[in-house]
């Protein structure tokens, strides 16, 4: 058990009996009255977002969770396939309990997998992530407005709007919290 007040983003915690990861967190410290957390938690079996409220000296029940370092090998548009780095296990994970990341994981490439026992609880991806532009319509002449961008498709099916001047082939860096381009990359 842990304070309300001590609850940080990421961390995971048993809410009315089912895992939760810790999405967003506010501190609220009002002028008057007590101070207290605002906290938006996901389930990651079933996608349910709550959004909590409580006092700084309520406390909550913190679970232990295991990293896993795991190979990404493919998805076959119901599971996401991992292998295991240590022990070369393979498992799978449903595409539903994290839709957002199919775009974002490339094939091959490792990544952290939080568990709670067996049941996966989320997948770390970086915050910056270098893709290959598979998809991009070449640039009008004369297209040269300021800031003119184009929507281009990465290896991995992301679509990134970027700017005019990003062909097919080149490698650009992409936040993966945003999904927006941030820079090309020489190779």
């Amino acid at each position: 058990m842990i304070k309300a007040g001590q609850i940080e983003k990421g961390m995971a915690l048993l809410i009315k009996g089912a895992p939760f990861i810790v999405v967003e967190r506010e501190f609220v410290n009002p002028g008057k009255g007590s101070a207290f957390v605002r906290a938006k938690l996901k389930s990651p079996s079933t996608g349910q977002v709550l959004r909590e409220t409580m006092k700084t000296q309520d406390t909550v029940e913190d679970i232990t969770v295991d990293d896993r370092d795991s190979q990404y090998l493919y998805n076959d548009g119901e599971n996401y396939h991992f292998m295991h780095t240590v022990t070369f296990d393979q498992f799978e994970i449903p595409m539903s309990s994290f839709e957002n990341y199919q775009y974002l994981m490339k094939d091959g490439e490792t990544y952290r997998i939080t568990f709670w026992g067996d049941i996966p609880l989320d997948i770390i991806i970086p915050y910056k992530v270098v893709y290959e532009v598979a998809e991009a319509q070449d640039a009008i002449k004369g297209d040269t407005v300021t800031g003119a961008t184009k929507v281009i498709v990465t290896e991995t099916g992301l679509k990134v709007k970027v700017p005019i001047f990003i062909k097919q082939g080149e490698r650009i860096l992409v936040n993966t919290e945003t999904g927006e381009y941030l820079e090309r990359v020489n190779r």
